[in-house]
């Protein structure tokens, strides 16, 4: 896991930045820098490097806060100024926000646009690509139990060992919502890491039963492992975001909005698995596969 690798200068510093930004010239690349940040996995990484970079390439100055860690803490650095912009996803933000999400992308993304708005953030345009929380077994034990569905682990469950990341159980869209929502107690819960190389291993390894991964991940396919189907609707719509202070927007002014949006836009399933792919089984460096991304989607680097 990459490090955070920078501190927000505070005290006299900030305040004289707050004021820039208050007198800010509007539509121009010049300004105070722009704290891209993400949350503390690959595909949060990617996307905040694509972000990034495409500002970057159109003359903003821009510092980067990645793998900052969970919402807990992204979220109140946003609302504070200690970050500025991150990638979020429009159906756990609105929940996580008191908001009620639910499959329809457009219904959630406004409901949780007005509600960060409250707090000085706000959402720019969503991404068509998705990235939802998956129940995923190994093929062998989709076979040997007949699964398909989440429904079908009330059979099992009580016999399954479910690993995820260490917040899940007082999540709603995670192990709270399978008890609320399909009624399932499992034998035990086993914190591990969010999506990442931990509950990969310990999946393949037989170590768990169930693991919670994203359905955006190149492993999935990779390894032939069956996703659950969501058949009672837990999951709502989780499409990529990006949400940002909006003093920044009132700084910089409708292009910098327009750009991030533009690149949200471009952002599809396909690619985002792929790179994911690149990222978690080949270990290539989130940084290159943003930069190469953004090459091939018209953002040219300076020659």
């Amino acid at each position: 896991m990459r490090k955070v690798f920078r501190t927000r200068v505070v005290g006299a510093i900030l305040a004289v930045a707050l004021v820039a930004t208050a007198c800010g010239s509007g539509d121009s690349t010049e300004g105070t820098p722009i704290d891209v940040a993400s949350f503390g996995f690959n595909e949060s990484v990617i996307v905040a490097e694509i972000y990034a970079g495409a500002l970057e390439r159109a003359g903003y100055a821009v510092e980067k806060t990645l793998n900052l860690g969970a919402r807990e803490v992204v979220k109140p650095a946003l609302e504070s100024g200690e970050i500025d912009l991150v990638p979020e996803y429009v159906g756990t933000i609105d929940s996580f926000l008191g908001g009620n999400p639910s499959s329809d992308a457009q219904a959630t993304w406004e409901e949780a646009k007005g509600l960060f708005e409250a707090v000085g953030v706000t959402l720019l345009a969503y991404s068509p690509a998705e990235d939802k929380n998956a129940y995923v077994v190994t093929a062998e034990t989709a076979a040997e139990h007949n699964l398909t569905s989440i429904s079908d682990l009330a059979a099992v469950a009580a016999d399954f060992k479910f690993g995820g990341p260490p917040e899940c159980p007082e999540r709603e869209f995670c192990l709270l919502g399978l008890e609320t929502v399909y009624g399932l107690e499992f034998a035990e819960f086993v914190p591990l890491d969010a999506a990442g190389p931990i509950t990969i291993a310990a999946l393949e390894a037989g170590d768990i039963d169930l693991a919670l991964l994203f359905s955006s991940q190149g492993v999935i396919a990779e390894k032939g492992w069956v996703v659950l189907e969501d058949d009672m609707g837990l999951q709502p719509a989780e499409n990529l975001v990006p949400a940002i202070r909006q003093a920044v927007l009132d700084e910089y002014g409708d292009s910098l909005a327009d750009l991030l949006s533009e690149v949200s836009e471009k952002i599809n399933q396909e690619d985002l698995t792929e790179m994911n792919k690149r990222a978690d089984l080949d270990g290539e460096d989130p940084a290159v596969i943003a930069a190469e991304w953004l090459d091939a989607n018209g953002y040219p680097a300076e020659s």
